[in-house]
């Protein structure tokens, strides 16, 4: 009876896990695909705000902590402070501890109108294999043990396709990867610039910058481009 009742319990252990990935099972039922678009910005934006707030969050710790510490010389720093500090320097790779430059370009939230872009392309619309059995909607690569291998590829090479326990995680890397990896230096100049002038990036301007996240180079940007334009999804960027 026992061993009964274990099988039963992991029969509905998996199929709450395989149910767990990719888009919501009636995105998928819906037929017309102009809707169904729709409803993909509709499934998408709530995870790349979510993102998007806790990236703003981490942004004004950041500017109350130096706040405080230059009004004191740096001679009152509080333990939970400093230890917040050093988990963010941390999170975004930042190799000084108190370099506020630094922090200020890595830490500010990414277009919306960038991230439903890219996330409809990347994901070929919330269908690819990728997003149903690995919740990854921006093809983020991993090396290490756990991952998916891609069909088709090249002998030699050994990335894989990461696991995301959820969609909400999947957005919250993209958001992370291009704020602190290097291939995105420029869009992070770009923005803080702008920031300086006291204007917001748009996702236009952004997807300028995205020349390394694609193979396909200045191609790709031409892509982004043009999907925003066609789905006039620069609106998101106004709200």
């Amino acid at each position: 009876m026992k061993q009964q009742f274990k099988f039963i319990v992991a029969i509905v252990f998996c199929t709450t896990i395989a149910s767990a990935t990719g888009f919501p099972a009636s995105y998928y039922k819906i037929k017309n695909s102009k809707e169904q678009r729709q409803e993909f910005f509709n499934i998408l934006k709530p995870f790349v705000d979510k993102s998007n707030k806790q990236t703003l969050n981490d942004r004004l710790f950041v500017e109350e902590f130096f706040k405080k510490a230059f009004s004191s010389a740096f001679r009152s720093l509080s333990p939970q402070d400093l230890k917040q500090l050093l988990k963010l320097s941390s999170k975004y790779r930042v190799k000084k501890l108190f370099d506020r430059e630094t922090y200020l370009k890595r830490i500010d939230q990414v277009p919306v109108s960038l991230a439903l872009t890219q996330g409809a392309i990347e994901s070929g619309w919330g269908k690819s294999r990728f997003v149903r059995e690995a919740n990854n909607i921006f093809g983020h690569w991993t090396w290490g043990e756990k991952g998916i291998i891609p069909l088709g590829r090249e002998e030699g090479k050994t990335h894989k396709i990461r696991i995301f326990s959820t969609l909400q995680r999947s957005v919250d890397a993209y958001i992370l990867n291009l704020n602190r990896n290097r291939a995105y230096q420029e869009f992070r100049d770009f923005r803080f610039k702008k920031r300086l002038e006291g204007e917001q990036i748009t996702g236009f301007e952004a997807a300028s910058t995205m020349i390394n996240y694609s193979e396909l180079k200045e191609k790709y940007v031409k892509i982004l481009q043009k999907v925003m334009k066609d789905y006039n999804l620069l609106y998101y960027d106004r709200l």
